[in-house]
């Protein structure tokens, strides 16, 4: 590949600017959405009147709605479209074609906007920090925001799920930063303007909207080159791709780290597990220079070079993690070059590093049902499903792995059906669910047993077992798991 290749021009879109200190009252079509929960608990938090309205199907967002105070119509309706409030905001899960409440407010006089929209107008008029990339961006984002918050910069972070320590999707500042987990799916990268960008990885996902790898690879180096030159980029060079294109297309600072390569200005090395932690030093290739933001008083902050620029590699000793996982190690990379960027105290970043414990549905432990430990994990991509099982293995190394996977969107499984078939080498047992299709999607084209007959081709000697229903699934666990 060519670094030219994924160099192009930003794609022009409709400029928006609102004078967010007119609006008062908010109405949010879909609010039940991960995005707009976490868009709508912010904006309750700066003292926005917010209601809603969604299905009636209970989603894990409902009781964070209710937490805060915002009442939900259930069900869509016309007449539920308040006539005095100052803003819509709709989920770009609907238009005007599937949603009547989407085709009255964009028919009406008042502002109507998607989530997208919204959210990268607020971004915009803020220190806008967007964590993006394929995989692991809600962790990258919590972690970061949680150690800027600990370390008494009082950042405003949106996360698109619930951290326990922020008792939400979200923790609420009175600083000019904003961390977001900017999503790239429809590209909504577009409407996002960032001072830094912390960019973890780049691997071809949602295909029912990037059909080529070249489509994918182009929202990111579009985002890059939205980066201003006092701005700054935090970039994974063990991704190939982002070593390719990060220097050419972004205009301000490129910070790099990686595992892999010790070129860079934050290279992780002598990793090891003990138990349920990680534990790993890091090194530093850097010169001495001001911090992007006001310094925090410590020796290594903001003395980032580069690459080509670096003095003599500096090294900032021992950290450790209570996250699992070799990808988390990058995560954690990532969120120590953007802190010691940011102003950060060394001493702070490792203690509040240590200190994070992660987000729901990322590696979460549930509890124990007869012994057995129940993990619940997002992965829906054959790299988080690897990853996650590689660092699920080295924790438990003796016991035996059942996984339960439910492939999400039938496009994702047509386009990686090999790929997902390679995934579960480090599991005992897997059990497939049937696919969970998105609304957005047409049904069909491919199933869970084209996918189970591509895993036995893989793991001959596995246990491979269809599961058509939720009710079912319920029962194998409750027999392979029955108390002794």
């Amino acid at each position: 590949m060519q670094d030219s290749q994924y160099s192009c021009k930003i794609r022009s879109i409709r400029i928006i600017f609102m004078d967010l200190s007119k609006i008062k009252k908010v109405y949010m079509i879909g609010v039940k959405g991960v995005g707009m929960t976490m868009l709508a608990q912010f904006l309750v938090s700066k003292g926005y009147k917010v209601s809603g309205s969604d299905t009636a199907e209970v989603f894990m967002t409902d009781q964070v709605l209710a937490k805060f105070g915002i009442k939900v119509n259930q069900g869509f309706n016309i007449a539920s479209l308040p006539a005095d409030v100052d803003l819509i905001i709709y989920s770009s899960a609907y238009n005007s074609n599937t949603n009547v409440e989407v085709a009255k407010a964009l028919a009406g006089k008042i502002k109507a906007l998607t989530y997208a929209e919204v959210l990268g107008e607020i971004f915009n008029q803020m220190y806008g920090i967007a964590v993006c990339g394929s995989h692991g961006k809600t962790t990258t984002t919590a972690w970061l925001g949680f150690v800027l918050l600990q370390a008494g910069l009082k950042p405003n972070v949106l996360v698109g799920a619930r951290v326990e320590q922020f008792d939400g999707a979200g923790t609420y500042g009175d600083s000019d930063y904003l961390i977001i987990e900017a999503d790239e799916y429809q590209n909504k990268l577009k409407y996002y303007n960032p001072k830094a960008v912390l960019l973890n990885n780049i691997d071809h996902d949602h295909h029912d909207f990037y059909p080529t790898l070249e489509s994918y690879v182009s929202a990111f180096t579009d985002f890059m080159q939205k980066i201003p030159k006092k701005g700054f980029l935090v970039a994974n060079f063990d991704d190939e791709i982002i070593a390719k294109t990060a220097n050419v297309n972004c205009k301000g600072k490129v910070i790099s780290y990686a595992l892999n390569r010790a070129d860079v200005d934050f290279f992780a090395y002598e990793i090891k597990q003990v138990g349920l932690k990680q534990y790993f030093k890091v090194s530093c290739h850097c010169e001495e220079a001001e911090p992007t933001k006001q310094s925090r008083g410590d020796s290594a902050r903001g003395a980032i070079a580069s690459p080509g620029a670096r003095n003599d590699k500096m090294e900032l000793g021992d950290f450790s993690i209570s996250l699992l996982g070799k990808h988390n190690i990058y995560n954690a990379l990532a969120v120590i070059a953007a802190s010691i960027e940011l102003g950060v105290d060394l001493k702070d970043i490792r203690t509040y590093l240590e200190q994070f414990t992660g987000t729901d549905r990322r590696m979460c432990v549930m509890g124990k049902f007869n012994g057995a430990t129940i993990i619940d994990d997002y992965g829906h991509h054959p790299t988080e499903i690897k990853a996650t099982l590689a660092g699920l293995r080295a924790a438990y190394p003796k016991e035996k792995i059942t996984a339960v996977f439910h492939p999400h969107t039938f496009t994702r499984t047509k386009a990686l059906l090999n790929e997902f078939a390679q995934s579960f080498s480090d599991a005992d047992k897997v059990l497939v669910l049937d696919i969970y299709g998105s609304a957005r999607e047409k049904q069909g084209g491919v199933s869970s047993l084209d996918l189970i007959e591509k895993m036995k081709i893989n793991y001959p000697d596995k246990k491979i077992i269809h599961v058509t229903d939720l009710k079912k699934l319920r029962r194998i666990f409750v027999c392979q798991h029955r108390a002794q």
